[in-house]
């Protein structure tokens, strides 16, 4: 062999063997770090009385990072956004600068939830706080209690609690557009609360789901929760608060015209009795139809013979609402008769089938009208509209594991303004009975009837729903999809069939929910048997 071959040779083998002792002993960089930083001092020191600086420093042991800091940060009495720095950069201290007028013999708390990490692995500094007293004493006084959704069987994150202290100058409207005395956050993993450094005095306490993070109550967004009674601290109760999302109150922002026969009313809240008239003259042969599609904002006011005014005025009148409002006319067609399926393709054997026009439906001819099952048997039906739900009811016998063809041939539907349907044609299946489930439940200890008891799914769904009347007890849920389902039970205190919120300013909290303690599992072919007890 050649010199130079012998050379590279043993040079070859030398670095695979270099390489080869370097993985053997590579370092496997030892436990990973579940250290937090620690605290190591504060300037002006922590717990600082008279206080006076506008500049705060909070050094800690090893380089530190703020994470989320704008959601974290809880600072009670609240303050203008104070400036907290770095942010984006990791370092020893945290400077936090204040701009607001601080008030005086009051302790400030700047509570950082998890947003102090160190800089390697993030591991969080849990909720430190730093306190400090513009007057000799800082105040020791605490409340605690907890969260809960009124309806949901799960409550929301990053609810603000809030005290508002009851003075002379104190009044229910006071949440809608002052700023609290004392605040503090669940954050994004707990239901309770506990407000600290507080003074002795009489307080309205207050929760709310606070969208825009500005302390105010705003009913239309925020959902609210509050103490009955004032609170007196010190105390040593612990309160749970229920948020609920009260409901609109009934208003109308506006009435537009769509076309010559429609009149669009935008409003807010439930207007079941909301009464409509027409105030201007009346043309001959007038008459007049009120419809609105489930789901949206708006309440369509039908008229005949098409109006010849400009300008039409309308008196809107409702328990607490009196109004008189005025549109102008749009020389414009109606929109021509369509529909749409509110049943799936998929129907179940206990339900009709329905469809949606988008226009009243004032007249139905069943001789255009064919149902046929598996191609070629022709089912008796029954058709009718119903106008409170804005749809189309279809009842038939429904037959299992069977297809079905409705067809409505042109002029089967006529809505308010004499328009006709093009031809629709619609496929049904059904399946067979053992492809479902059933619920048999059993009330026990029922003491507030009438109840509303409700299948939902773990979004609050409702599937089904009953309304139990004094002395029922018995139920049973037929032809449940299968999946898994909770039981919901509302103590239906006012009788109207449905849940209702609560109101702070009627100082009246939401109507009881009482959820069974274990999710149901319902299986195809299988009948559960549950036995609820409410006290």
């Amino acid at each position: 062999m050649k010199p130079i071959l012998k050379y590279l040779l043993v040079s070859l083998v030398l670095a695979l063997t270099v390489v080869q002792c370097a993985k053997r002993g590579s370092p496997t960089g030892g436990p990973e770090d579940t250290t937090p930083p620690t605290f190591v001092k504060a300037e002006p020191p922590n717990y600082t009385t008279n206080f006076e600086a506008d500049r705060i420093r909070i050094y800690f042991d090893e380089y530190v990072k703020l994470n989320n800091v704008q959601k974290q940060l809880i600072v009670s009495p609240p303050l203008e956004r104070p400036q907290i720095s770095p942010q984006g950069a990791a370092s020893k201290y945290i400077e936090i600068k204040i701009s607001d007028t601080l008030e005086a013999n009051t302790t400030y708390v700047f509570n950082f939830g998890q947003s102090i990490q160190d800089n390697n692995e993030g591991n969080p500094l849990s909720f430190f706080k730093y306190v400090f007293s513009t007057g000799p004493v800082i105040d020791s006084l605490t409340l605690s209690g907890s969260i809960k959704d009124a309806l949901l069987p799960e409550t929301d994150n990053f609810v603000t609690v809030m005290l508002y202290e009851v003075d002379s100058t104190f009044t229910d409207s006071t949440i809608y557009k002052d700023r609290p005395k004392y605040v503090t956050n669940t954050l994004d993993s707990l239901t309770s609360f506990e407000l600290t450094n507080l003074k002795a005095g009489s307080y309205q306490l207050v929760a709310l789901k606070d969208e825009n993070g500005n302390y105010t109550f705003e009913p239309n967004q925020d959902k609210i929760a509050f103490a009955k009674e004032y609170i007196q601290l010190p105390t040593d109760s612990s309160y749970t608060l229920e948020l609920f999302q009260e409901a609109p109150k009934l208003s109308i922002e506006r009435v537009q015209f769509s076309s010559v026969h429609t009149a669009k009313f935008l409003v807010q809240g439930r207007a079941d009795s909301l009464r409509l008239e027409w105030l201007s003259p009346k043309p001959e042969g007038f008459k007049s139809l009120r419809y609105r599609i489930p789901g949206q904002d708006t309440i369509q006011y039908w008229f005949q013979p098409k109006a010849v005014l400009d300008t039409v005025q309308f008196l809107a009148v409702a328990p607490g609402l009196q109004d008189t409002l005025v549109g102008r006319v749009r020389n414009a067609p109606p929109d021509s008769l369509r529909f749409s399926p509110v049943t799936g393709g998929t129907l179940n054997l206990l339900k009709p089938y329905e469809i949606r026009p988008n226009n009243p439906i004032v007249q139905i001819d069943t001789t255009q009208i064919r149902l046929v099952r598996n191609d070629s048997i022709p089912m008796v039906f029954q058709v009718y509209p119903v106008m409170k739900e804005a749809l189309v009811r279809f009842e038939f016998e429904r037959m299992e594991k069977s297809s079905y063809t409705l067809l409505a041939l042109p002029g089967a539907f006529t809505d308010f303004v004499e328009q006709t349907n093009d031809t629709l044609r619609y496929s049904i299946r059904t399946r067979s009975l053992s492809d479902y489930g059933d619920l048999e439940l059993t009330l026990e200890g029922t003491e507030r009837y009438p109840y509303l008891i409700q299948l939902t799914d773990e979004k609050g769904v409702v599937s089904q729903e009953q309304w139990a009347q004094s002395g029922q007890t018995i139920f049973k849920f037929n032809a449940l999809d299968p999946g898994k389902y909770l039981i919901r039970l509302v103590e239906d205190a006012n009788s109207n069939g449905r849940y209702d919120p609560g109101s702070f300013l009627e100082k009246r909290q939401a109507e009881e929910v009482i959820y069974y303690p274990e999710v149901i599992d319902i299986r195809s072919g299988w009948l559960p048997k549950i036995t609820f007890r409410l006290r």
